[in-house]
């Protein structure tokens, strides 16, 4: 989930369709079990869960979709191509994603995790909902270069999927809502909330946190919390840290509003399992989070619209000490979420 090149042309065709129709199931034998769970330090989700929560069939086969190249032009193409689990759902070691033909984007992926308390989808927020995100890696010519009508075209030829709608849906028809809403149930079970920094939050066992981290925590939240807000730590703002402009010279959320004060904005990511995210930022230029925390304290640029965080007291940036930075990555190895990193229910069946 990278891009979102024409995904407002794509809302306006899927609504004047009928596509984001709501779809759930009528099948009165099909109760929702409970798959989707808000960790008790999490703020209420955003996602109307009440027009699709998840069902046990219904994530059996968002799961199938999501990893079947089916959903790209020659078949070679899955959703986790670039959502690996162990590396909570990125392109592990990739600046930017790879695609069909070996083709290359202009964006790091990414993490799939905690989807329904976002607020918009993308490095850009050229979407604002998550039933209509996975259109555009499918249409995008770079990642998996399809149409999506064609997809229902083959998912509807196959011996495999019809049932597993029937399953789902309480019929074999296959349209648009019903492999949106599939795959969304899919994506919304992957909750990461049971870290280290979590159990010690919520006072359970196994919820300890050394002195080190701790101090951590603290310069955190002094330093670097007005962005990375909340236990989502992410505000889900779009802002220019002031990374020297290189290579496509993306321009972030402007490609999307055509706003000049949207010029290199880009979308706050959550911190959640950063240990595990590298590379990072848009174009996956750092691959250690020693390299992040430099960046911020020695080479902030004066870039057009520069947040203003990042400039302040009459320098660029954010003062920390060589300590302060090193506690500040103690604690972020805390964010770590071992048993969502190696959920045996996400695993490809």
């Amino acid at each position: 989930m990278k891009n979102s090149t024409g995904i407002q042309r794509l809302t306006w065709l899927l609504v004047s369709s009928g596509w984001l129709v709501s779809c759930q199931t009528t099948d009165p034998q099909a109760q929702p079990e409970v798959l989707f769970t808000q960790p008790a330090n999490f703020p209420q989700p955003v996602y109307a869960l009440d027009q699709n929560a998840p069902t046990k069939a219904g994530f059996v086969l968002g799961r199938a979709l999501f990893y079947d190249g089916m959903l790209s032009r020659d078949g070679s193409i899955s959703c986790a191509e670039c959502h690996n689990q162990a590396y909570a759902f990125t392109h592990h070691q990739h600046e930017v994603s790879h695609g069909i033909d070996n083709q290359v984007g202009t964006r790091n992926s990414m993490p799939i995790q905690n989807l329904a308390w976002a607020t918009n989808f993308f490095w850009d927020g050229g979407v604002h909902n998550l039933d209509l995100a996975p259109i555009a890696p499918i249409e995008n010519p770079v990642e998996m270069d399809d149409k999506s009508s064609n997809v229902i075209a083959k998912l509807r030829k196959s011996s495999r999927y019809p049932p597993l709608f029937n399953a789902a849906f309480g019929s074999e028809e296959i349209n648009g809502p019903r492999f949106l809403q599939a795959l969304s149930q899919f994506m919304l079970t992957l909750v990461s909330g049971n870290s280290r920094y979590d159990k010690w939050v919520r006072k359970e066992p196994g919820g300890t946190l050394t002195d080190e981290e701790q101090a951590g925590l603290t310069v955190f939240r002094a330093k670097c919390s007005s962005c990375h807000a909340g236990e989502l730590f992410t505000d889900n703002s779009f802002r220019n840290n002031g990374l020297f402009i290189q290579g496509s010279n993306d321009i972030g959320r402007a490609h999307v509003t055509e706003l000049e004060e949207d010029t290199y904005r880009f979308k706050v990511p959550s911190l959640r399992n950063v240990e595990k995210t590298l590379p990072y930022m848009h174009d996956g230029r750092f691959y250690s989070l020693d390299a992040v925390l430099t960046h911020y304290t020695e080479n902030v640029q004066k870039t057009q619209n520069l947040d203003p965080l990042l400039q302040q007291n009459g320098r660029l940036g954010i003062a920390l000490t060589t300590h302060e930075q090193q506690q500040i990555i103690a604690f972020l190895k805390t964010l770590t979420d071992e048993a969502f990193l190696r959920d045996p229910r996400f695993v490809e069946p």
